[in-house]
């Protein structure tokens, strides 16, 4: 079976509560409707674009555990493939609680790291599909994957040891600010795009939460806004902007417009609790145009 995309990412389970302020040192704070969902860059943007009816397949890896069982099975039930999901033996899967405050959608996320070993080059055989989504995460593994792929579309939040390989194999290369900094050493969006294009992606770009995103290609710099909602949660925002991205590549659209969508689908997801719960069931709710 051909899929649309496949992708390479880190499997978390994700639990989520809304509190009216960050609590102090030694302090209590309640929290109120509390939730529980799949999340990780790429699960996410996988979610994303299998509602939106493209065929999505996952390869990572989680323990053996309940929250291992549940993470595949709320990506099933979003019509993602987890068959190429590693399951290791007496490990725990990787799961974060996230305080989200109510005021402003900001978030404190404390995680914890899975136990088993993450998947090694050869271990996970990639399907036939027209795009390759990694977050990275599994360097030595995403890199071999890459390098045969037809479209590589690189989601990069944090700078790690490796991630940098993958620039020269990225067709498509869209990072976090954070990122962007560690890479040229400053607040510097148009810089590390250039960064970017100048070891070879042919489509760079820098995500900025509130402040929009930049992106270069061609000859063409592009300064986009973020689109006005009322956030009340700002996780998985970034996972979308990718899965919105690739939806564009997808049909085909003007990379101007795959952008624009992009920050629509990003800022949409802002709007509910959680990193899925906002996100458009389709892609002709996007107000430039819908799908063409």
């Amino acid at each position: 079976m051909a899929y649309d995309v496949f992708g390479l990412g880190q499997c978390v389970v994700d639990r989520l509560g809304l509190v009216e302020r960050f609590a102090a040192p030694d302090e209590k704070c309640e929290y109120a409707d509390m939730t529980e969902q799949c999340g990780g860059p790429v699960a996410t943007a996988l979610s994303a674009l299998s509602r939106w009816g493209r065929r999505c397949a996952l390869g990572g890896v989680v323990g053996d555990d309940a929250e291992g069982t549940r993470i595949r099975d709320q990506l099933e039930s979003e019509g993602v493939d987890t068959s190429r999901i590693l399951v290791r033996g007496g490990s725990r899967s990787q799961h974060a609680v996230v305080a989200v405050e109510r005021a402003t959608g900001r978030r404190t996320i404390y995680w914890q790291r899975p136990t088993g070993p993450p998947p090694e080059p050869g271990e996970i055989e990639s399907p036939p599909a027209r795009v390759f989504l990694t977050d990275g995460l599994f360097t030595a593994a995403s890199v071999e994957l890459a390098r045969r792929a037809e479209l590589v579309v690189v989601d990069a939040g944090t700078m790690r040891e490796g991630t940098e390989a993958l620039l020269p194999l990225a067709h498509v290369f869209v990072a976090s600010a954070s990122f962007a900094r560690a890479l040229v050493g400053a607040d510097d969006p148009r810089g590390a795009c250039r960064a970017m294009r100048e070891r070879g992606v042919e489509v760079a770009g820098v995500t900025l939460g509130a402040r929009g995103y930049v992106a270069s290609f061609r000859d063409t710099v592009l300064e986009g806004p973020a689109f006005a909602v009322e956030a009340v949660d700002t996780t998985g925002c970034g996972d979308i902007f990718h899965a919105g991205l690739v939806e564009g590549l997808l049909a085909r659209w003007p990379l101007e417009r795959c952008f624009d969508f992009a920050a629509w689908a990003a800022a949409q997801a802002a709007t509910r609790l959680g990193n899925r719960a906002g996100v458009p069931a389709t892609p002709d709710d996007y107000p430039g145009g819908g799908v063409s």
